[in-house]
This record gives structure tokens, sequence and C-alpha cells, in this order.
């Protein structure tokens, strides 16, 4: 199941695994240069640049101009950069699974998720303003603080806003729209309780997919609080996607893109 998540979240903790790759990545590939002469490794690492270059270049082929009008929501617009923000965290998600983003048939994919999430994101807020959902200074603050503290300094940071689109301003107002974003969610979408049978059921399922990989699986004591966790959130998920097609129902939908 999709998760609704607001654009700057997705582009800020996409660039955080990322990182993560990468370095994961380098450590094995610190191992293999030991095995190789050094032209051989300044081979591939041109050639594996060079790759990089050209995934980009079509990456960014796919972005469209800032201030163009993507889709009017009741009345509401959403622009380009809105909608470059979600396509770029989309288009990590797709990278990190090993799938190439810039393929005909991902674009597409990438396209109608992106437009789906955005509306929905939109529609979502739309809701939240109207039953009076606020952000205060103080929680713009401490949730900024917490954002910056995912990455290891200042210019990783930075590197991650310029990413998403955003500078300090509009980020304070991206946070600001999460914070409310977050109060509706929770406030408004009550899943059912999580049964104890529902979590054995998930946690047989694990175990048995475990036993086939011949791994021992912990005990279900150890893991209940996670899968509780998990099952909440599935649940959750479930009536919030629901809610926005109840949404869409009602509302004014132009897409122009």
């Amino acid at each position: 199941m999709k998760k609704l998540m607001y654009p700057f979240l997705l582009v800020l903790l996409s660039a955080v695994l990322a990182a993560c790759g990468a370095d994961e990545e380098g450590k094995s590939a610190e191992k293999d240069d030991k095995a190789k002469t050094a032209e051989t490794a300044e081979t591939d690492q041109q050639d594996q640049q060079k790759q990089m270059e050209e995934m980009q270049k079509k990456m960014e082929e796919q972005k469209l101009e800032e201030d163009k009008t993507v889709a009017i929501v009741n009345d509401q617009e959403i622009l380009g950069r809105e909608y470059n923000s979600v396509l770029t965290s989309s288009q990590m998600m797709f990278q990190q699974m090993g799938q190439d983003p810039t393929t005909k048939e991902a674009a597409e994919q990438i396209k109608e998720q992106t437009l789906d999430s955005l509306v929905g994101q939109t529609l979502l807020l739309q809701e939240a303003d109207k039953k009076g959902y606020k952000a205060s200074d103080e929680e713009v603050k401490k949730q900024l603080e917490e954002t910056k503290g995912q990455f290891k300094d200042d210019k990783e940071f930075e590197t991650a806003m310029k990413q998403a689109g955003l500078n300090p301003d509009s980020l304070e107002k991206e946070i600001a729209n999460n914070i409310k974003y977050t109060k509706y969610i929770d406030s408004e979408i009550k899943p059912e309780e999580v049964t104890d049978a529902e979590i054995q059921k998930f946690y047989d399922e694990y175990a048995s997919q475990g036993g086939a990989e011949g791994q021992e699986p912990p005990k279900l004591e150890e893991v209940k609080p996670q899968i509780k966790q998990q099952l909440e959130q599935q649940k959750q998920q479930e009536i919030l996607v629901k809610h926005v097609e109840e949404l869409k129902k009602s509302a004014k939908i132009d897409i122009k893109v």
C-alpha cells in the first residue's frame, strides 16, 4: 500500500537513504579495488560517472517548468515546482529498488503516482484547513531541527533542500503543512485496534518465510511491538486511501499535464 507523505519529507528521506546506500557501495568498492590495478579502477570509475550523468540528465528531462500549472484542485493550483519535488523523490525510490526510472514504462508510472500523490495531499490539506488544524512556530522550529538532524552536516542538508527545490523560507512552509497534515491524519483517520489474532497471523507468516530461508525467527514477544505498529500503519493507510477517494468524488480536479 503506497503511503501519502508530504513531498519534501520524501525527498529528504530519499537523500538520507541514498547517502547510506552510497556508503555501503563505497565499502564494497574498496574491497574490489584491492584486486584491480589503478588503471582499471579509474576506467570503471569514469564509466560509472558517465552512466550516472546520463541517468541524471534523463531524470531532469522528466521535470516540468516550475511555474507551470500541473493541476487545479478545488480552485487551488498545483505548480511544476511541487510536481518536481515529488517526482524527484519517486525517481530516487525507483533507483534504490534497483529500477531505472527513465524507461518509458517507469516514467509513465512515476508521473501517475506523482499526480495522484499531489492531488491527495492537496485535498487532505484543504480538509485540515477547513477543520482548523494549525502549526505553531514552536512546532515548526522543532521539526526543522529534527529534519536537519537526519543529515551529517549542514552541507548535506542544503544539498537535499536544493534537490527538493526548496529554500529556507519555502522549507518552513512545507514543514508547517506537514504538521497540519499529520495532525489531521492522526485525529481524523482512526483505524480499528490491531488484535492479537492479527499479530499472530502476521508473525506466523513471517516466521514461516524465515524458516524457508533457513533462518531462525525471533520469538513473538521480541517483535510484537514492531508488528503491532506496522499493522496499525497499514490499517490507517487503507482508511486514508479510501478517505482520499471519497474526497475526490466531491472535488473539482483538473489535471493539466
